[in-house]
């Protein structure tokens, strides 16, 4: 589409967060969503599992803040979750209001219950196609406000700051062509990064864009060392790492090493279901070998479940595993961790502000320490509603004015095709470091190499910048550079274990220290602070 050069309210990103705020902001001005690809390609889209809510009343909100805070591990920051737990009903009844439709049984929805929950109260679609629902609705009545515009296949490539604010950002459209929109204010909802790792559950998309764009911009960043690894995603030569829901082990899964032997009572006493980064690292420690570099076959086993007709109750994953002669009822399945949220990201307050006027950020972009050093299972989606929505009405509420941007100053120029090659192998070079570097298990010998190989990533990429190179792909390469930067720099910093962020060279907690939070601010140190 062709992009007006103004408007009140700049959206980045096209999931829940997102297009939460996009409604609430256009009963006020004219909003633009900017999305990589089409509606819809988003992390949420990709949610299976379901959307944690406490529904119950005051006793059920006060477990979910509850479970929420323990699967934290120390330091989540119990106003954000309060905000979370309380309004959560009410945004999912607006869902529900504005035509998404929950699983339901003679007119009561279904609940499940996931790892480190108290008690099923997980909401699910279509039986694992929870985050595609919400995607649809949430885009379906967005689309019904005639002052909210979609930019499809449109990547953010800087955000443009004048007098110590942000004023709008650059926009390369499909045809390579750069125009600058000016704006109120602007609202990072753009996801997470877990394309930084060579195993993801996440998208293509999810590039961590703008995370990096924030920070460039001056915005600070706060813990960043915590990557969550989601402990179960198909385990198979040469197949994307698809997610196997977490739902699966709230419906009875076991997890069987390669002697056929349940082990994770050896770690946790709730089993399979304990919290997502203690059993990721469970699966790691079962699938290591006697020899160097030799991976045992960890699975996830459902054949002893009755009385459930597992075709139906996860439609997608059945479907999938299909694909590759698997089928929940008669095999084990294999499995090994993958990268999947992004816990921390850029620092804000409880209403979406950044430490720079006119930038907000909302969802897994964002960082208001709701989920402290480990996310619970199925806080993500609602996360993203609470905060879209309250972002959105801080950009209202600060009701700042528009500050005409001056055009861009050059036109970037393409890549040729051997650049291209050339960068693909640099982000593949990337993404293997971190995950070998800075994945489950760190040190720091292993972080001071993921520096190594950050770095000489990142100077592959200046010389191409240098050349007035752009395109969307060396975009997405400059942000996987900087948060790989982001990572490793709070991971070193971090001398504990804590969450998902585990150190072999020092595997305690350490609270005297580091019950805080880290914030990584433009001078490229870290500093530890109490919210």
């Amino acid at each position: 589409m062709a992009m007006e050069s103004q408007v009140d309210f700049l959206v980045m990103g096209a999931g829940v967060a997102g297009l939460r705020a996009a409604v609430e902001l256009a009963r006020h001005g004219d909003v633009l969503v900017v999305t990589k690809e089409s509606l819809g390609e988003s992390n949420t889209h990709y949610a299976q599992g379901g959307i944690a809510v406490a529904m119950e009343g005051d006793e059920d909100v006060a477990l979910h803040f509850e479970d929420t805070v323990n699967a934290g591990d120390g330091i989540v920051y119990r106003p954000a979750a309060e905000a979370l737990v309380s309004e959560g009903p009410v945004r999912v009844a607006e869902l529900i209001e504005w035509g998404t439709s929950f699983d339901s049984e003679g007119g009561e929805l279904l609940r499940t219950r996931e790892g480190a929950h108290s008690l099923p109260r997980i909401l699910h679609a279509n039986g694992d196609a929870t985050g595609a629902e919400i995607s649809r609705s949430l885009v379906a009545f967005a689309q019904v406000h005639k002052r909210v515009r979609f930019a499809e296949w449109t990547t953010v490539t800087g955000l443009v700051v004048a007098e110590g604010r942000v004023v709008g950002a650059d926009l390369l459209g499909r045809d390579n062509r750069l125009e600058r929109v000016s704006a109120r204010a602007t609202l990072v909802a753009a996801g997470g990064a877990g394309q930084v790792y060579s195993d993801t559950t996440n998208p293509g998309v999810a590039t961590g864009d703008g995370i990096a764009l924030a920070a460039l911009a001056g915005a600070e960043l706060a813990d960043m060392e915590f990557y969550q690894f989601h402990p179960t995603a198909l385990s198979l030569p040469g197949v994307p790492r698809f997610l196997l829901s977490e739902a699966l082990r709230g419906e009875g899964a076991y997890l069987r090493n390669d002697h056929g032997e349940r082990f994770m009572e050896r770690y946790h006493p709730l089993l399979e279901l304990a919290p997502r980064d203690v059993v990721a690292r469970a699966i790691t420690r079962e699938g290591i070998g006697e020899r160097p570099g030799e991976m045992r076959v960890v699975h996830l086993d459902m054949r002893h479940i009755k009385g459930i007709d597992l075709h139906h109750r996860f439609p997608g994953i059945s479907a999938f595993l299909a694909k590759y002669g698997l089928d929940l009822d008669r095999d084990l399945i294999p499995v090994r961790p993958a990268a999947h949220y992004l816990m921390g990201g850029i620092r804000t307050d409880l209403t979406g502000r950044t430490n720079l006027a006119g930038l907000y950020a909302a969802g897994e972009a964002a960082c208001t320490g709701v989920h402290g050093a480990n996310r619970l299972a199925s806080n993500s989606l609602l996360e993203g509603l609470v905060f879209g929505a309250r972002a959105a009405l801080s950009m209202l509420a600060d009701d700042l004015p528009i500050t005409v941007a001056h055009p861009p100053k050059s036109v970037p120029i393409p890549l040729s095709p051997l650049e291209e090659q050339t960068l693909e192998e640099q982000i593949a070079k990337l993404q293997a470091a971190m995950w070998a570097y800075a994945g489950l298990l760190r040190q720091e010998s292993t972080i001071h190499l993921g520096f190594a190989s950050q770095e000489a990533c990142a100077e592959g990429l200046a010389r191409l910048v240098k050349q007035g190179k752009g395109s969307r792909r060396l975009s997405e390469a400059r942000a996987m550079i900087h948060v790989a930067h982001a990572i490793l720099h709070s991971a070193l910093a971090r001398t504990e274990s804590r969450g998902a962020h585990f150190r072999n060279d020092y595997p305690q907690h350490d609270d005297k220290r580091f019950l805080k939070h880290s914030i990584f601010g433009r001078e490229e140190q870290v500093v530890f602070e109490e919210w």
